[in-house]
């Protein structure tokens, strides 16, 4: 199997449990490099989930790392069920048997400070992002040229060949929730050269959080970081209110991708975004003239288990 070669990282996510997940893998990733992590309030309360994300890079050691909180707010605000469970990952024992004091974040917000990150790198990163892309499109919209410092980016988002997680008035269903939180940005970011790889509805429909996988983890706790990644996990079990549903590895999956690309299979495929009702978000697939993207869609589920197993082995 050959290395992944090394990676310049900037993090955008949304505090969810996933998003939490994917960066404790992107800090026990040897070959990546973090310049800085964005929390954006799509899928979460601000400030639990930067107080998480803060304790996260705490227990790896990692208080260097900066810290920003995004201030742009999408049109279509996440259930606030959902946004809850950065509390509850914020008050874990385990993030907690520390008290060393926690830096404060930047005092830039999110797009501005992707923008100075950006600006300042001396060879082009990847921007990875689990949640919404507003942060990304808005730097971008304010500094066109600074898509030739981006390497790939890469995003959990939308729905190609299979049916959006949307269920909300007046939607038709199409759409995936980081898409259709700002629809706009999604839209705007299209418009742009960055290289895109995306991690549909597609291909982490592939991938649950099975009995079998948390069983499999629970026998290595003695590792703190399996410990710390198997009661984050264990907040999925169940139901989210309205919605029938099994938890997946969405945003797992993005991140694992920068460490275990040999899992996915890809293919290149033209899109355009809608970014008005009642399809709002709704990434589509088109025969021709759309914008070409390189879109995940075949995972090795028992390879890509695997290689989050021994990943969290620290």
């Amino acid at each position: 199997m050959t290395q992944p070669q090394p990676r310049t990282v900037l993090f955008d996510h949304d505090g969810g449990v996933d998003d939490l997940l994917s960066l404790m893998m992107l800090l026990s990733m040897p070959h990546i490099t973090l310049a800085g992590v964005v929390v954006t309030p799509a899928d979460c309360f601000l400030r639990p989930a930067t107080s998480a994300t803060l304790k996260i890079l705490r227990f790896f050691e990692r208080d260097d790392i900066e810290v920003s909180e995004g201030d742009l707010h999408g049109v279509n605000p996440f259930p606030r069920a959902w946004r809850a469970h950065a509390y509850a990952i914020d008050a874990l024992p385990i993030l907690n048997e520390s008290t060393a004091p926690l830096p404060q974040p930047v005092a830039e917000p999110g797009h501005e400070f992707l923008a100075r990150k950006l600006r300042a790198a001396e060879s082009p990163v990847t921007v990875l992002m689990t949640g919404p892309v507003s942060n990304l499109a808005e730097a971008l919209t304010r500094e066109p040229a600074l898509v030739e410092k981006i390497e790939e980016v890469v995003w959990m988002g939308g729905a190609l060949q299979v049916g959006g997680n949307v269920r909300d008035y007046e939607h038709d269903g199409s759409a995936e929730w980081n898409a259709y939180w700002d629809p706009p940005a999604v839209y705007r970011l299209w418009q742009t050269d960055a290289p895109i790889t995306l991690f549909p509805l597609d291909a982490t429909d592939h991938v649950p959080v099975t009995t079998d996988f948390l069983l499999r983890l629970a026998r290595q706790r003695r590792y703190p970081l399996s410990d710390l990644a198997g009661q984050c996990w264990a907040l999925t079990v169940g139901t989210i209110p309205g919605y029938e549903y099994t938890y997946h590895m969405w945003d797992t999956l993005t991140t694992g991708y920068l460490g275990a690309p040999h899992c996915i299979t890809f293919r290149q495929v033209r899109t355009e975004v809608i970014p008005s009702p009642p399809s709002a978000g709704r990434i589509k697939e088109v025969p021709s003239n759309g914008r070409l993207i390189r879109a995940a869609d075949k995972v090795d589920v028992e390879s890509f288990h695997a290689y989050v197993l021994e990943l969290l082995k620290r």
